[in-house]
């Protein structure tokens, strides 16, 4: 059994976060790591109105009668959400754990959170930016180290440091990731102190998550060599899959190219065309270094269910080390 103060709190069976995936974290996805035995998390951005928004959870409630959670990105958009709109959506239709994820935590959204008896998880890079969320009221906190696919924020460290760092510096339940794909990496990082993890490359390539099977047999086909920072130069550090558009966007930030210049490469649109066309050079797609230890697509409550078992098989492989 895994059970924590995270799975306490949000009334799951598994210790286990699916990572809110742009785009591809939309109803299905959502309620299969739900039903799954981990907490499913809806993509509010990816939405963009209030009756679209509202659909996609009535549609998510329909398909699970598990809890699941929202995510608020509060990243810069070219055309950003009103997020208080959603907030107000997610309170009339009983959505009770929220997650936020940005470059700083949300203080003048906290009292509608409490107000709204609402579980607050935030997403953040480090220590200090852990102790705010956890001064403000955050119920959990969720830190990534550079292995991370998507972003990696400016700091570069990895998930072994980072977990135990942020652990002793706050009190609430931390979810741990950064290369989570298998029963092995979900153990470590409940040894290193997390009472939770998030999992995103791995349910990537799973069956119920919307991508062209083109890109998952790129993406199961890569070894933990095929991944790289891009974007770093202009302050949105993301690690993604090795392809043709991302080593372009690698050699023009070498040269000094600015966001107008690589945004072709990076866009979302881009992406959606990876996804929904099977195009593997259209654009560049988040993937954590974990992609080299992923060779199969499978269900995700499969999924869910060989890395429960595999964390208490290296349990009891451990406790035969310790007389």
């Amino acid at each position: 059994m895994l059970k924590t103060r995270l799975t306490e709190l949000l009334g799951i069976e598994y210790p286990i976060i699916g990572g809110t995936m742009m785009d591809l974290a939309r109803a299905e996805y959502t309620a299969a790591v739900s039903n799954g035995g981990g907490l499913g998390v809806l993509a509010s951005a990816i939405f963009r109105d209030t009756a679209a928004f509202r659909d996609e959870i009535k549609k998510t409630r329909d398909l699970t009668d598990k809890p699941f959670g929202v995510n608020i990105n509060l990243f810069p958009m070219m055309m950003p959400p009103d997020n208080r709109a959603y907030l107000d959506v997610l309170a009339e239709e009983g959505v009770k754990v929220v997650e936020t994820s940005g470059f700083a935590a949300p203080e003048d959204l906290v009292g509608l959170f409490k107000e709204r008896n609402m579980i607050w998880m935030h997403k953040c890079v480090g220590v200090r930016y852990a102790k705010k969320a956890a001064a403000l009221g955050a119920d959990a906190v969720t830190v990534v180290g550079y292995e991370n696919g998507g972003a990696t924020g400016k700091l570069n460290i990895t998930t072994l440091v980072l977990v135990p760092s942020v652990v002793k510096a706050v009190s609430c339940p931390v979810i741990g990731g950064g290369g989570v794909v298998d029963g092995r990496s979900l153990y470590a990082v409940l040894a290193l102190g997390a009472e939770g993890v998030i999992v995103g490359s791995r349910f990537m390539l799973s069956e119920e998550c919307p991508i062209h099977p083109n890109l998952k047999k790129a993406l199961c086909d890569a070894s933990e060599l095929d991944t790289d920072i891009i974007m770093q130069s202009i302050g949105f550090a993301h690690r993604v899959w090795l392809n043709e558009p991302a080593k372009k966007t690698i050699e023009m930030e070498a040269r000094g190219c600015g966001i107008e210049e690589i945004y072709p490469y990076v866009s979302g649109e881009a992406a959606r065309r990876m996804y929904n066309d099977g195009d593997i050079n259209a654009g560049t797609v988040s993937c954590s270094q974990g992609i080299g230890l992923i060779d199969r697509v499978m269900p995700i409550k499969d999924i869910i269910q060989e890395m429960v078992a595999e964390a208490e098989e290296t349990h009891r492989r451990m406790s035969s080390f310790i007389s």
